[in-house]
């Protein structure tokens, strides 16, 4: 009968810190992420506008994530200071208005006299700059609101906004496209102004509405309050005999730099199929309105699967295998999907693919929350997702070279494929201690 009431009562507490974070925080990402890869379907157009090669439009793509790799650490530690509501409202807000100038890229050309090749490479870096510690700075935010047992689900919810954003944003953006002309602006720039809008009003909101720890959650009643407390700070010290014991022991653990390598391997597929699939969808010679439809079918599959699957990691307690599986469907879909000429045999490969790259992005973030305990937590996470993300350029760089050099986009996808082949291998011999996560004796 205890046992009981005690679980009705951590189900209560924790829906409703579910229900009143995650549904915000997945509108959050989803306008991150639209603002990150829009670029994909500007290139359509905009790339004989600005005159570049595919070679220049894949290091543009890819310099976000150079900037993003050097100040993701210190903008989480930072957030870790200075709290979640007013370091995510600066962050929004300074993407937002670097997303919304890379529309007036001609005349920040002439104003500054580079050439709009260089500007574009400025722009994006700048973007890398502004959003550097959102993605961390959320799953550092989702640690301090929900024990362990429940980050494969909870993750997954939040993470869904990127293949949700993927899936809305195609013929959205391929919509925009379509305003070419108007008020003197062609589409790319108007799909730049119009999905910039949201994150800018978005800060605003998150400043006020979010809050930092659950010890200033006003809105739990005080009890359930404390449980929570409670419950996070015995996981917490449970995990501290495993956990480096400083800022820079976190950074140099020789698990937070292999799950690193893992997360450059299926962060390599997710951004080099990303930024290039409105082009190789393109390739099979539909319109741009097909384009941005056909190009949402991947994602509206890995949607599905992402939230399936973490929430089977998290019901039979395992994360291991789970994650290794899900890298073996992305690097067997989008290797297989090199070698398939026929449209329809590509797009259910690149699908295949894409339900294994979705599906593992939530795991990862999993397994290094269950080792790191303390002041390790902030920039142990900012370290894995900054020097994963270094992919974000690698991934898109070398489908356009690739591109250029070959013709067609075969090698390209061949060399993200062996990326998750890579990460693969990482993930089973690093393994993982299903017992950290399990809930503590002092919280019971």
């Amino acid at each position: 009968m205890e046992a009981s009431m005690a679980a009705d009562k951590e189900s209560l507490i924790l829906n409703r810190v579910a229900y009143r974070f995650i549904p915000f925080l997945i509108l959050c990402y989803f306008v991150n992420y639209l603002d990150r890869v829009n670029v994909g379907f500007a290139k359509l157009t905009m790339d004989a506008d600005l005159g570049l090669s595919d070679t220049a439009f894949g290091f543009g793509a890819g310099i976000f994530f150079l900037a993003y790799f050097l100040f993701e650490v210190p903008s989480n530690v930072i957030m870790d200071r200075v709290g979640a509501r007013i370091w995510i409202a600066r962050i929004m807000l300074s993407w937002g208005i670097v997303s919304g100038a890379m529309a007036f890229i001609p005349r920040i050309a002439s104003w500054t006299g580079f050439s709009p090749e260089h500007t574009f490479y400025g722009l994006r870096f700048l973007l890398g700059v502004a959003e550097a510690g959102f993605f961390p700075g959320i799953i550092f935010f989702l640690t301090l609101w929900f024990p362990a047992a429940y980050r494969g689900r909870i993750v997954s919810y939040f993470m869904a906004a990127i293949p949700l954003s993927s899936a809305i944003g195609s013929p959205v953006s391929a919509a925009l496209l379509g305003l070419h002309g108007w008020r003197g602006f062609t589409g790319w720039q108007w799909l730049f102004i119009f999905e910039a809008l949201p994150s800018i009003l978005l800060a605003f909101v998150v400043y006020f509405y979010l809050t930092d720890r659950p010890a200033d959650a006003t809105w739990l009643p005080a009890d359930q309050r404390d449980w929570l407390q409670r419950r996070l700070a015995a996981e917490d010290a449970r995990r501290t005999h495993v956990s480096p014991q400083n800022i820079l022991a976190s950074v140099y653990d020789y698990r937070v730099l292999a799950l690193a390598l893992v997360y450059f391997g299926n962060v390599a597929c997710l951004y080099g199929v990303s930024f290039w699939l409105p082009s190789i969808v393109k390739g099979f010679g539909v319109s741009i309105a097909a384009t941005g439809w056909i190009s949402a079918i991947p994602y509206i599959a890995g949607f599905l699967a992402m939230i399936w699957w973490g929430l089977r990691s998290d019901e039979q307690g395992e994360r291991t295998y789970h994650l290794a599986v899900a890298l073996l469907l992305a690097a067997g879909g989008i290797g297989a999907s090199a070698f398939l000429a026929d449209p329809a045999a590509k797009m259910i490969a690149l699908t295949i693919g894409s339900v294994g790259v979705y599906s593992a992005l939530p795991l990862l973030w999993t397994l290094p929350t269950a080792f790191l305990a303390g002041a390790a937590v902030a920039p142990g996470i900012a370290a894995i997702n900054a020097i994963g993300n270094l992919a974000g350029y690698f991934g898109p760089f070398i489908m356009g070279w690739v591109k250029d050099l070959t013709g067609d986009f075969r090698w390209g996808l061949v060399t993200i494929a062996l990326c998750a082949v890579v990460a693969l291998v990482i993930t089973l011999l690093l393994g993982h201690d299903a017992d950290l996560e399990k809930a503590p004796e002092l919280a019971e």
